[in-house]
This record gives structure tokens, C-alpha cells and sequence, in this order.
């Protein structure tokens, strides 16, 4: 499983099919430029059903919105869990009408804009910093990329069913300032002990994190679409989204039974 909340998850799902249905030809009618908004409904916690659904998606002139709208439909209703769809009059595509004009020429200053969609779209707590644009020896990237990968190997371990983890640095000084583990009441064992297991087995220095993850190689443009977390590593390319990677669950379990 992906290990990210179900809105963006989603959202990602319907924006990689919309690009393949353009790419082999089946769609020739759509543009490049693409969005997708999910707002779900949970009880207790657990995602239920989509609430209401927006795709906005570039297209080329005089294209028919109702077509467009049917077409997009049919292809989301099978990307959704059985009986997640949501009703007609809930699903908006492209709500403000004709989007023809798109990308850089209908928006300037793309870098960095987007740095919610790169990450868990609201469900979580971002520091502010950007991703794309900047290399990994900027925490604004390799810490952001060095927590989601703690957080889900505490997740895949079993000791909680949800972690979110902050750490903080400052300029010049090369150990964090602070470093939290929050499991939201879910955890099996106390936060502190997950975080300070977390602190001995891994080196949080910005080279440290750079080591542990390879992410001194050229990795980084396929993360430029579709979100830096909840990929699939390439294992033939090293660093290939090695933040997404479980391998650290054995240590984590070895390590944990000391405290």
C-alpha cells in the first residue's frame, strides 16, 4: 500500500490516468495541464466514500464539456474503491468553464507553488519549505524525505497506525534542534521510546540523511509530477524514491525490545 491519506492518493491516481489516456493516443483531445480535488468522507477515521470530486483538465478548443465531463467519469468510477463515486451533481469538471490556455502560459512561477500536492495534501503539518528546485543537502527537501521514510517504517513496523514526526534544524548546525514523534494515540508502545529508537539508528545530519537515502544521484525528475511521496522506488536506479522504502522495519523491532 501507498501509506498516504486517500484524498491525494486519489487525486494522483486520476491525474496518472488522465496522462496515459493522452499519451496512447485514446485522448487526443486533452492538454497537458491537469488537477484533482477529492474531499472524502470518514466515520471513525476510515475513508468511506468520495463527497465531491473536481478534475479540471486542459483540452483543446471547442472540445464539449458534457463529453468531457462523461468521458472522465467513466474512467474514475473504476479508479475508486466499489461504491466510493459520489453523485453526479457532485463531480465538477472543469467548473470555471473552457480551460484551454494551460500551463506556464496560463500561470507564471511555477517552482515551489505546489508543495502540498508534493506531500500529503492537508492531512499532515508541512514546514514551509519547498521541494522541487532545490538540492538534497537543502533539510527542505532530505529531512522532509527523511521523516515520511521514518514514519512509515514505525507504520509498517505495526507500532502505530499513524505517525507523524517534526524535526527542526538551524543554520550552521548540522545535529537537529528537535526531533518529535507524534502516533496520534495509535501507537502500541510510547512515542518516546519510538523516538529516541528512531534517533540511535539513524544519522539525522544532512549528510547522514543524504547517505542513508542515495540521494546524491540524479532521482529527482520523475517526482516532479504526481507527488514526492507514496511512489514506487525503481529499484534499478539508487535513490530511486528510497524514502518510500519499509527496510528499516527489522532494526526498528531489534532496537525498540531495548528500551
Amino acid at each position: 500500500p501507498s501509506l498516504m491519506p486517500a484524498p491525494i492518493h486519489y487525486s494522483h491516481e486520476i491525474l496518472k490516468k488522465l496522462a496515459e489516456l493522452r499519451h496512447s493516443g485514446k485522448a487526443d483531445f486533452l492538454g497537458p495541464d491537469s488537477k484533482s480535488q477529492l474531499t472524502i468522507e470518514y466515520d471513525n477515521e476510515r475513508p468511506i466514500k468520495a463527497h465531491k470530486i473536481v478534475v479540471s483538465s486542459q483540452h483543446k478548443d471547442g472540445f464539449n464539456q458534457t463529453e468531457l465531463k462523461d468521458f472522465i467519469m467513466s474512467f474514475v468510477k473504476s479508479i475508486l474503491p466499489e461504491k466510493w463515486m459520489c453523485h453526479n451533481d457532485d463531480f465538477y469538471v472543469n467548473p470555471t468553464g473552457r480551460f484551454v490556455i494551460g500551463g506556464p502560459d496560463g500561470d507564471t512561477g511555477l517552482t515551489g507553488r505546489k508543495i502540498i500536492v508534493d506531500t500529503y495534501g492537508g492531512s499532515s503539518p508541512h514546514g514551509g519549505g519547498a521541494f522541487s528546485g532545490k538540492d538534497p543537502t537543502k533539510v527542505d527537501r532530505s529531512a522532509a524525505y527523511m521523516t515520511r521514510y521514518l514514519a512509515k517504517n514505525v507504520v509498517a513496523a505495526k507500532l502505530a497506525k499513524k505517525c507523524t514526526i517534526q524535526i527542526a534544524y538551524g543554520i550552521g548546525i548540522s545535529k537537529p534542534l528537535s526531533f518529535y514523534v507524534n502516533t496520534q494515540g495509535t501507537g502500541e508502545i510510547e512515542d518516546l521510546k519510538i523516538q529516541k529508537c528512531l534517533e540511535k539508528i539513524v544519522d539525522l545530519t544532512p549528510k547522514g540523511i543524504r547517505d542513508h537515502l542515495a540521494l546524491n544521484n540524479p532521482i529527482y525528475v520523475p517526482s516532479s509530477s504526481y507527488g514526492h511521496f507514496g511512489r514506487q522506488p525503481d529499484e534499478k536506479v539508487k535513490g530511486s524514491f528510497s524514502w518510500e522504502k519499509v527496510d528499516l522495519v527489522e532494526k526498528i523491532l531489534n532496537e525498540i525490545n531495548t528500551f
